[in-house]
C-alpha cells in the first residue's frame, strides 16, 4: 500500500507555489500531479492531506555532533536524530570529536550499527577524523574508514595545525576521491579566548578571537587544495576574510565549497547579552560587517549550503560561565523556522532559494543521491507549516541539549511532518 500526500503546496524553481499530490509506493516518490484531488486513484492508499502547507524534499544538514560515543550525557544518536527529524531533516551528517574519536573503521562502524537500530528512520553520514585522536600528529587509515562508511574526512573542534599534516592529508583523500572537511582555527591566536574580539570582549574583560585566526587557515587549505587538486569544505564560515580567500579560491577553479549556520546569518557579537554562555560558539558571533559578508556570500554563491553545527551540551556545563563554559548551541529544530523567518518572510531570498539551500546544495556539494523532490527519488519529504507563529521554547526540544541564543523568539517555517524513505518518521 502506498501514500498519497494531497493538497501540499511545491515550491518550482522560478519560485511559485503550486498545488501537487504525490504519491509514495515502495519508498519512492511515484508520481508528482495537480490532476484534480477526486480523480486521484487512491484505494488502498494511505492518504496525508497536506492543504496548507509546504511539501519538500528532506532537509540536509551535513554539520552535526550527536556526541554518542562517549557524551551521552550530552545527546545520542537517538535524542539526536529525534531532534533532526522534528527540525525537518532527513540526513545528517555527524562529527567525529566523539570519545572514542571516529578514527577507526570500528568507530564508524558503531554509529552506523546504532543509527540503524536507534536512529528514528534518519539517514546519518559519519565523518572519519584525519589525524589520529585529533591530535594532529598522525593521519587515521582513509581508506579503511572509507570502506567502513565515513562520507569525508575532518579534525572538527580543532584545526590541522601542521600544514605538511593537511597537504598529505589532501593527497590521500584526493587520491580515494573524498572530501577534506576543516575546521580552521590557528590556535596559536586564540588560547582561553571565549568570544570574538570586539566591543562585548573590550567591555567584559575578555581575550578575545580575532577573524584571522580562521582566514589564515582557510588562506593556507586552498593553496593546498589548489596543489593537491582535492574537494575542500570549509566548515562554519564565520568572516569577511574567510569568505574572501573562498571567493578568489572558486574564481581560480580551487575545489573549495563552504558551509555556514544560521546563528552566523543572523546574529553579531552586538547581541550578546551579558555573560550568557548560550550566546558561546566556536566560530563565536563576529561584527555585523562579518555578518552581511555571511549572507552576501550566501546569495552570490561562496558560501555554497547552510548547516547548523548542532552541538548540545549539558545545562550543568553551560552554567559554568562565558569563560569556562564548552562552545556550541543546539540547532537541528529551530534552523528552518529562522532561516524562513529571518530571510524568506521579509522577502530578502526567496523560498526556492532557501530550500535549494538546504536541499539540492548540500545533496550536490557531497556527492548525495538524495535532496530532490522529483519522481523516481526516494522519498525523503518534509512538510512544513509556513503560517502558524510559534515561540522558540528549548524544555519542548528533543534534544537534551537547551542551550540556544533564541529563546523566546517568535519563528514561522515550523516542520510538521518528515518523511524518509516512504516512512514517516516525526509528525506533530
Amino acid at each position: 500500500m502506498g501514500t498519497w500526500i494531497v493538497n501540499g503546496m511545491v515550491v518550482e524553481a522560478d519560485n511559485k507555489q503550486v498545488m501537487k499530490h504525490i504519491l509514495v509506493d515502495d519508498g519512492k516518490i511515484t508520481a508528482i500531479t495537480s490532476d484534480d484531488r477526486q480523480s486521484l486513484d487512491t484505494d488502498g492508499h494511505e492518504i496525508i492531506d497536506a492543504a496548507g502547507k509546504l511539501v519538500s524534499s528532506g532537509l540536509i544538514d551535513m554539520h552535526v555532533h550527536l556526541r554518542e560515543p562517549g557524551f551521552e550525557y550530552k545527546e545520542t544518536i537517538a535524542t539526536g536524530t529525534r531532534s533532526a527529524a522534528r527540525g525537518g531533516f532527513t540526513t545528517i551528517a555527524c562529527m567525529p570529536n566523539t570519545r572514542p574519536i571516529l578514527g577507526t573503521p570500528e568507530t564508524i562502524q558503531l554509529v552506523l550499527d546504532k543509527a540503524e537500530t536507534e536512529g528514528n528512520g534518519v539517514r546519518v553520514l559519519p565523518y572519519g577524523s584525519i589525524t589520529v585522536n585529533e591530535l594532529g600528529r598522525e593521519l587515521t587509515d582513509f581508506i579503511a574508514m572509507k570502506q567502513a562508511g565515513a562520507i569525508g574526512f575532518t579534525d572538527d573542534g580543532v584545526g590541522v595545525q601542521n600544514a605538511q599534516m593537511m597537504k598529505n592529508a589532501m593527497s590521500l583523500a584526493k587520491s580515494l576521491d573524498m572530501p577534506i572537511i576543516a575546521h580552521c582555527e590557528d590556535e596559536s591566536l586564540v588560547v582561553g579566548a571565549p568570544v570574538a574580539e570586539g566591543s562585548f570582549a573590550t567591555k567584559h574583560g575578555l581575550k578575545g578571537i580575532p577573524n584571522e585566526s580562521e582566514a589564515i587557515h582557510v588562506g593556507r587549505d586552498v593553496l593546498l587544495a589548489e596543489a593537491t587538486g582535492v574537494h575542500y569544505h570549509v566548515c562554519h564560515v564565520s568572516t569577511e576574510q574567510s569568505v574572501r580567500l573562498i571567493r578568489q579560491g572558486k574564481a581560480v577553479g580551487v575545489h573549495v565549497t563552504g558551509e555556514v549556520c544560521p546563528h552566523h546569518l543572523i546574529l553579531s557579537e552586538e547581541d550578546i547579552p551579558e555573560m550568557d554562555a548560550n550566546w558561546k560558539m566556536n566560530p563565536p558571533l563576529r561584527s555585523a560587517k562579518d555578518v552581511e559578508a555571511m549572507i552576501q556570500a550566501v546569495e552570490d554563491g561562496t558560501i555554497d549550503i547552510i548547516v547548523t553545527d548542532h552541538a548540545p551540551h549539558s545545562e550543568e556545563e553551560k552554567a559554568k560561565g562565558m569563560q569556562a563554559a564548552p562552545f556550541g548551541i543546539v540547532g537541528l529544530e529551530t534552523a528552518f523556522p529562522l532561516m524562513y523567518t529571518k530571510f524568506v518572510a521579509t522577502g530578502r531570498w526567496t523560498l526556492a532559494f532557501l530550500l535549494d539551500k538546504m536541499t539540492v546544495k548540500p545533496a550536490e556539494v557531497f556527492g548525495l543521491p538524495w535532496g530532490k523532490l522529483a519522481e523516481g527519488q526516494e522519498a525523503d519529504l518534509t512538510i512544513i507549516d509556513l503560517e502558524t507563529e510559534k515561540a522558540v521554547q528549548p524544555d519542548e526540544f528533543l534534544s537534551k541539549g537547551r542551550n540556544t541564543p533564541f529563546t523566546g523568539w517568535k519563528l514561522k517555517g515550523w516542520p510538521a511532518m518528515t518523511m524518509v524513505g516512504g516512512k514517516v518518521v516525526w509528525s506533530e
